[in-house]
């Protein structure tokens, strides 16, 4: 039965999650996340090289990748 209560909050906790996600993207102009790219972090990137997806600085803001 604890097991069971267990499961029930973990999964509340989740669809919660999920839902919080969601009006963040509904909220935002063209549905788009906001920030930095994550390889640019100094805690994930030690040795300083350009974000592999779009290619800015470690000290840049993340650029929008070309649309093909």
């Amino acid at each position: 039965m604890a097991l069971l209560k267990l499961f029930g909050i973990v999964a509340f906790l989740l669809a919660l999650a999920g839902l919080g996600l969601a009006i963040k993207i509904w909220g935002k102009k063209g549905g788009e996340f906001s920030g930095t790219c994550a390889s640019n972090s100094p805690f994930l990137n030690k040795k300083g090289e350009p974000c592999s997806f779009c290619g800015a600085a470690p000290e840049e803001q993340c650029k929008k990748p070309e649309e093909e």
